[in-house]
């Protein structure tokens, strides 16, 4: 069973994006980082995560894939003190959303841990910056990152 079934599929990982972009939105600390935030984010970050953790390859056939999701951190000028503020607040929404899961929170932080670095170093970059080939999007199991 891939971690996305485990989770509940599609459904679990929008209401967990929801209950963190909500959290996110209300921050004085990460508001300001999220100032071109629409509605659109909070079910692209869902689609994103389910792919990430074994579901449908959607956020690569219909929203760019890997090179996409760097991109759009690019120039975003990410400090430590925001990646924390992040993790804390992706914490509180999978306790809330997955409090009958407690099993599976500390893979799901362990993959936030990970992809937040990423998001730190690739948004101290300008837009436009090429990445070259960041490769496949990549896959987080129970037991981490799965490789290629």
């Amino acid at each position: 069973m891939t971690l996305y079934d485990d989770l509940g599929g599609a459904p679990a990982l929008r209401r967990l994006s929801d209950a963190f972009y909500e959290r996110v939105l209300a921050d004085e600390l990460l508001a300001p980082v999220f100032a071109s935030f629409t509605p659109t984010h909070v079910e692209r970050v869902a689609v994103w995560l389910g792919e990430i953790f074994g579901g449908p390859a959607d956020f690569t056939a219909t929203l760019g894939g890997h090179q996409a999701l760097l991109k759009v951190h690019l120039g975003l000028g990410i400090r430590e003190e925001h990646r924390q503020r992040w993790l804390e607040l992706m914490q509180a929404a999978i306790e809330e959303v997955l409090a009958d899961r407690p099993e599976l929170h500390k893979t799901l932080m362990a993959y936030f841990d990970w992809g937040t670095a990423i998001a730190k170093d690739v948004s101290q970059d300008p837009p436009g910056t090429d990445l070259g080939d960041p490769g496949p999007t990549p896959r987080w199991g129970h037991d981490g990152l799965i490789e290629h």
